[in-house]
């Protein structure tokens, strides 16, 4: 979700931590701003919108000062306004909040009481408030943050800067990512390994209820308890280089185009050609003993999350729970012995996500992770951690990490067969050689790039559209769906097929496209059945399926998209390029945000 930098540094900070925002753009955001401390005074600029208006704000009015905390926020309590920008700040106190203070309306009430005026609508101000309250009464500004944050509840990853201690900043972190970064005479503190690749290489990652006193040349760092901890020091790996569209029009047009590369690249941790084998990182459990799987997820990983579910019954034969990780804690779920709970994100920092993880956790079962960031919350707390390789995704809208998430989770549920006997070597065999044809197929599927560039308009005007699918393509309609919904802000919903007579067929009219996947193979009969009842019912349906089934099906439809013929197992990574490119082309249609669409985050630290 909000993006936090801060920098104690030798010089002038306020275009670095512009940069260190801009490079964190990716997480969503709807204001900007940052303070610096010069001459004695906290030196606030704030904007509302993009960070191009903060910029601009800074060329009529620059921040001086060697010190800093800047802020990207997605607005949670109070509407996306200048007001509400971050920091927040008192006469004495400056801070940046990424997270969600649930007790704030009793806090606010009483420092209200006491007769503290409030300038927003935000949780965060209260916090600014609490710590300032403390600092005008007498205490340090390390006694205050350790009086102050045993009264929050919530979540929150915290930069404050103090106008009377111009050497130094104060972080903290409950539930939301924290990174401390080392430097030469200079110290840092942000969201994540990327926003202080182009500062330092050296970085620490806070852990759960952790506070820091960073100064120029130090940092001290507090456990929960407020005892004295050191952290693991370690080499980021994040690239200081800018991340660049190139020659693409949006990041998320560049991204659906690596996919060829990072799955070939993921897929080449987890298969080994010399042997046609499977093979997964360390880990110090029996795969074969695990009797049961929960899968936990949100969104976009949530729909991976329901195509493995296939695959782990059809291959492992082991039963397989899945759970929207928002609704998991709080249905009170009956968890089994010997069972193992996996959980998939692209940022590994999910706050629900997390939560349901430490439940599991909790309940002692075994915890894997798919994860393309492997220096994660997530990460640092599994048992068994398997990492994408789709490098960073910066478009709002997940493709990328969607089809390295597959491809692992393909592995997975394919090793586990084998470990459990009921996949010999010649179908293992099988199964890594039709993995291996994923990136040349996904290739193929790029190449209709342009026709479904020119039917976009098609969907464009439309009010409604429904996605359509059988088995694990039901998933891929559900994402194509959400994709849609995400970046063009058309209604979609995504149906199994066979469902369509009961009920949502009450919706068709030749006012609502319909978008049938459909690949040759076991379900394409019965899934065509389906589309001829919406299409008798004046549906206007979009066909997508190989040469085959468009020879069988395609007529009448009001447009086509062929796909290669391909394989069961690797037609959801393959199907997932049209849903993909159809959804980008219509917002380009549209003419709406491709990247930074409306009231989305790329990173729900916030439950």
């Amino acid at each position: 979700m909000c993006g936090i930098i801060g920098i104690v540094g030798r010089e002038s900070v306020a275009d670095r931590l512009v940069d260190g925002l801009r490079r964190m753009e990716y997480r969503g955001y709807d204001s900007a701003g940052l303070c610096t401390i010069h001459a004695g005074d906290l030196v606030r600029r704030r904007a509302q919108g993009k960070l191009a208006n903060l910029v601009a704000e800074l060329a009529e009015r620059p921040a001086p000062g060697d010190i800093g905390i800047a802020h990207t926020r997605w607005a949670t309590h109070g509407a996306p306004t200048e007001d509400n920008a971050h920091p927040h700040a008192t006469e004495h106190v400056a801070l940046v909040h990424n997270g969600i203070i649930e007790n704030f309306k009793e806090l606010r009430e009483e420092l209200r009481a006491a007769g503290r005026r409030f300038t927003s609508q935000t949780d965060s101000e209260v916090v600014a408030h609490l710590i300032s309250r403390e600092v005008e009464g007498g205490a340090s500004p390390q006694d205050a943050v350790q009086t102050v944050l045993p009264r929050l509840r919530g979540a929150f990853a915290l930069a404050i800067a103090f106008r009377s201690h111009p050497g130094m900043l104060i972080g903290a972190r409950r539930g939301s990512p924290l990174v401390l970064g080392y430097g030469e005479e200079e110290m840092y503190l942000g969201s994540d390994a990327l926003a202080l690749a182009p500062l330092t290489q050296r970085i620490a990652y806070l852990e759960e209820g952790d506070w820091v006193v960073v100064r120029r040349d130090s940092a001290e760092i507090f456990d929960a308890e407020n005892a004295p901890v050191e952290r693991e020091v370690t080499t980021s790996g994040a690239s200081a280089a800018s991340v660049e569209k190139g020659n693409y029009r949006h990041f998320m047009q560049k991204e659906i185009f690596e996919q060829p590369t990072v799955v070939a690249q993921t897929l080449g941790s987890y298969l080994r050609q010399a042997d046609n084998s499977i093979a997964l990182p360390q880990f110090d459990f029996d795969l074969s003993a695990i009797r049961r799987v929960t899968i936990v997820a949100c969104g976009t990983s949530y729909y991976a999350g329901m195509v493995a579910k296939y695959w782990f019954e059809q291959f492992a034969r082991v039963p397989v729970d899945i759970d929207v990780a928002s609704e998991f804690r709080y249905r009170d779920p009956v968890l089994e012995e010997g069972g193992l709970a996996l959980f998939i994100s692209q940022s590994g920092e999910t706050a629900d996500t997390l939560a349901a993880l430490r439940h599991c956790k909790a309940q002692g079962q075994t915890i894997a992770v798919v994860v393309n960031v492997p220096t994660s919350s997530m990460a640092r707390e599994a048992d068994l951690l398997l990492p994408t390789h789709a490098g960073p995704e910066i478009g709002v809208a997940s493709t990328k990490a969607f089809t390295c998430q597959l491809a692992v989770l393909a592995a997975l549920a394919a090793h586990m067969a084998v470990k459990k006997g009921l996949m010999d070597r010649a179908q293992e065999a099988e199964v890594v050689a039709h993995l291996l044809e994923a990136p040349a197929s996904l290739n193929a599927a790029l190449d209709h790039d342009e026709d479904i560039a020119a039917m976009a308009h098609l969907i464009a005007p439309a009010r409604d559209v429904l996605y359509l699918g059988r088995g694990p393509d039901f998933p891929l309609a559900l994402e194509g769906a959400l994709k849609l919904k995400e970046i063009s802000y058309i209604h979609a919903e995504g149906y199994a097929a066979g469902e369509m007579k009961h009920g949502p067929i009450a919706l068709i009219d030749d006012q609502v496209p319909v978008v049938v996947l459909a690949p040759s193979g076991p379900l394409f009969e019965k899934t065509v059945s389906n589309m001829e009842e919406v299409r008798a019912r004046g549906g206007q349906v979009v066909l997508i399926s190989d040469a085959e089934g468009l020879a069988q099906a395609g007529e009448g439809c009001i447009a086509t998209i062929e796909m290669p013929r391909v394989h069961p197992l690797i037609a959801p990574l393959v199907y997932a390029i049209p849903v993909q490119l159809l959804a980008y082309h219509v917002a380009c249609v549209k003419g709406t945000d491709v990247d930074q669409p409306r009231n989305l985050a790329k990173s729900v630290t916030v439950e």
